[in-house]
């Protein structure tokens, strides 16, 4: 197609970015989390157990939201359900920033942690309903980018203020601050279009055309796809009405009986795939290192405060450089392949962190090698990790389930994700303690075996596919490698 044809594809992006903006909250705070974590421990004088708690509980209490989330976007639409999770990010940052004990930041990061399960499930379906299929990758990835990139604003933003601002100011500052792009999103989110998708299931033909019309490049474009999501939707695709009745099945009645009871075989294979693939995201532990990054480095000979804080940018520019590639690749290389090539590089460097790690652990003498080996595969780890499965994991999850159960099997994959995530980040002080920090490495890299053998048998390919298809794609015995080519003309 003309580059100077593609203004409605140009549109579908910028409303992701803006739509993403809630995930860079949720990466600023748990970014900012891992710095912070240093000045509240020196102020409030919290023992290792609370400082678990305080850092697991936000995905503790993600789980609750995200269960909650995939109902709530099915019944007030997808921009309202930004809107509320924007809110409970306001909330949640107030609190934590007014701080004055370990009880009221434990309950911010409560109210924030349901605010993340929010985030994280309606950024990337709001991303998916509304781009083609032929950038579903890109434009499904950006809320992924975007949590690197606000991981990336924690690390600086605790060095900046680490610096500058005295002790009982400082990390106050660095979680309140949230509040300030949480309210402009809040209210900026009403510029933004609903989902076409949704507001088909909802009957409200006229609308979900006009906004196809602004996110195709052609009205050719907008009218293939309002025919195929009508017809997903179960309502006659020559249909011309501003409005329709829809059956309750269509309007998302009965969707966990579906789902968990009485599945299809495609469903259950989709199912399949996305607990899967949101378990093994964070069983191969990411979470450690974004979180624990300070002790892993200070277990690899970086003492100095500053130093350890400086290393953590590191991670941050790495994680937001190798997410920048991925997304440009997700739509060209596809799914798999970049699953299997971070996941290989996964176990390499877990492997070698692990080695390096216990070497340094113990190893009477200072070993320079085994120091510099274990900063080097850190950033290696993060790299590969967010190279293939950290963006995957969250277009995959959000683009293969059927319109009718999107949003509430979307939620499954977020609550296992967020309970994966809560484990690791609750118990890593102590499973370290009892195996060695080097011996959990090894952990996380026989976890990543599972999971490459995981996406190699259950998990097909997608890219290319528009959401319509995916049934389709899923119900295909055997496949793992669907085709991700795409008759020429055949966009979503």
């Amino acid at each position: 197609m003309e580059q100077g044809s593609r203004k409605g594809s140009r549109y579908a992006v910028l409303c992701s970015v803006v739509n993403s903006m809630i995930t860079i909250i949720f990466g600023y705070d748990t970014g900012v989390m891992s710095g912070a974590l240093i000045f509240i421990r020196e102020e409030l004088g919290i023992s290792d157990t609370q400082q678990e708690v305080l850092a697991g509980i936000l995905n503790v209490c993600a789980l609750v939201g995200s269960l909650l989330a995939g109902r709530t976007a099915d019944i007030v639409g997808r921009r309202w359900t930004i809107c509320l999770a924007s809110i409970l990010f306001l909330v949640g940052s107030v609190l934590m920033g007014y701080g004055p004990n370990y009880g009221m930041v434990l309950a911010g990061r409560c109210v924030a942690g349901v605010g993340v399960g929010f985030a994280l499930l309606i950024a990337p379906i709001y991303s998916s309903e509304i781009s083609s299929a032929e950038a579903r990758g890109f434009v499904a990835s950006l809320p992924e980018l975007c949590i690197g990139i606000g991981i990336l604003l924690g690390y600086v933003t605790n060095y900046i203020m680490g610096k500058l601002l005295p002790l009982k100011l400082g990390w106050r500052l660095m979680l309140g601050i949230a509040a300030v792009p949480s309210l402009a999103l809040a209210v900026g989110i009403f510029a933004m279009p609903e989902s076409p998708r949704w507001l088909v299931v909802q009957g409200k033909l006229g609308k979900a055309k006009k906004v196809l019309l602004k996110v195709s490049d052609s009205e050719e474009e907008a009218e293939r796809r309002f025919r195929e999501i009508k017809g997903a939707a179960g309502i006659d695709e020559d249909c011309n009405e501003e409005t329709v009745k829809v059956s309750r099945k269509s309007s998302g009645d009965g969707v966990w009986k579906e789902l968990i009871l009485r599945p299809t075989y495609p469903v259950r294979r989709m199912l399949i795939a996305a607990v899967g693939i949101h378990f093994f995201e964070h069983a191969t532990g990411i979470e450690a290192v974004m979180l624990y990054s300070h002790r892993i480095f200070r277990k690899a000979g970086v003492t100095t405060k500053d130093k350890l804080l400086l290393a953590t940018i590191g991670v941050g520019v790495t994680k937001v450089s190798c997410l920048i590639m991925a997304s440009f690749y997700l739509d060209r290389v596809g799914r798999r392949r970049l699953l299997f090539i971070s996941t290989t590089g996964m176990i390499f460097s877990l492997t070698l962190l692990g080695f390096s790690l216990t070497m340094v652990e113990k190893s009477h003498v200072k070993l320079e090698w085994a120091l510099v080996l274990s900063l080097v595969f850190t950033y290696v780890y993060v790299g590969f990790f967010n190279l293939g499965l950290a963006p995957v994991t969250w277009v995959y999850g959000s683009e293969i389930f059927p319109l009718r159960l999107r949003a509430q099997g979307a939620s499954i994959g977020v609550a296992v994700n967020r309970l994966t995530n809560a484990s690791i980040s609750m118990s890593f002080i102590t499973i370290y303690k009892a195996i060695t920090i080097g011996g959990t490495f090894f952990l996380f890299a026989g976890s990543a075996v599972l999971a490459l053998l995981f996406f190699y048998f259950f998990l097909p390919e997608t890219k290319g596919k528009a959401l319509e298809e995916m049934e389709m794609v899923f119900s295909k015995k055997g496949q793992r490698n669907a085709t991700a080519e795409t008759e020429p003309g055949q966009n979503l």
